[in-house]
């Protein structure tokens, strides 16, 4: 038998994390719960999670600097939980590396189908060291090559460590050089059903990819003001 995915809950409400943890134990998770930020980050280190739910409003370390710590060095999963919905807040969040963000009060539903569509992003098909020959789903430029098969990306000869979101963000537009896509389109095609979100979310997605991966002298990820992004390539003089 497979082992079970382990969930890291971390919610200074012990209610609400324990009924959270009810709930991702009938779905056959394993569970840890810890209700402040320090707790958090060495739960993290002993547990070693597959994923987070992690609660903004955490005494002493609060959520946003729980994430970022984790953010320095590892990319496992997280999902942020809030009663606070302003778009500031959920930009925040994303932009700290966050891969969904929920506000509460929630469905308990909706949160173990997002607890799964993101653990199924991160394990369909995990990265692995690239090889010369590529096989399966991919395109490749000069300097570039994004592999849908193992969800990798390999950049000016090196692999960058990427979340799949931004991955698949990356893949779509590569896929259809010099194709301008609206943010409405992007939020539609690479979150789909699973995401209500705001267009932003592509903006800060955007920028964390050109942070990662710089303008090349053949290709780059344009921005058409007041409509979208699209993968620009250039002809070799």
């Amino acid at each position: 038998m497979a082992d079970k995915q382990k969930i890291l809950i971390v919610d200074d409400d012990e209610n609400i994390a324990e009924l959270i943890s009810l709930y991702l134990i009938k779905e056959c998770f394993e569970t840890r719960i810890v209700h402040d930020g320090e707790s958090a980050l060495v739960a993290f280190k002993s547990f070693e999670p597959d994923l987070i739910l992690l609660d903004l409003m955490l005494p002493g370390i609060d959520g946003y600097q729980v994430c970022r710590e984790i953010r320095k060095t590892h990319n496992t999963p997280i999902i942020m939980l809030s009663a606070k919905g302003e778009i500031f807040d959920k930009v925040l969040g994303l932009e700290l590396g966050a891969d969904d963000y929920m506000i509460k009060p929630f469905d308990s539903k909706e949160l173990v189908a997002r607890v799964k569509a993101v653990l199924r992003r991160y394990t369909a098909a995990p990265a692995s060291p690239q090889t010369p020959g590529q096989t399966g789903e991919f395109v490749e430029y000069p300097d570039l090559i994004i592999n849908m098969t193992n969800y990798s990306v390999v950049y000016m000869g090196q692999n960058i460590d990427m979340p799949p979101k931004e991955i698949e963000l990356l893949y779509f537009l590569a896929s259809s050089p010099n194709q301008v896509f609206t943010r409405e389109q992007l939020l539609d095609n690479i979150w789909g059903y699973e995401y209500i979100g705001d267009t932003r979310t592509v903006d800060v997605h955007i920028k964390r990819l050109r942070e990662k991966i710089h303008d090349h002298e053949s290709w780059n990820i344009g921005t058409v003001w007041g409509i979208g992004y699209k993968f620009e390539t250039h002809r070799q003089r």
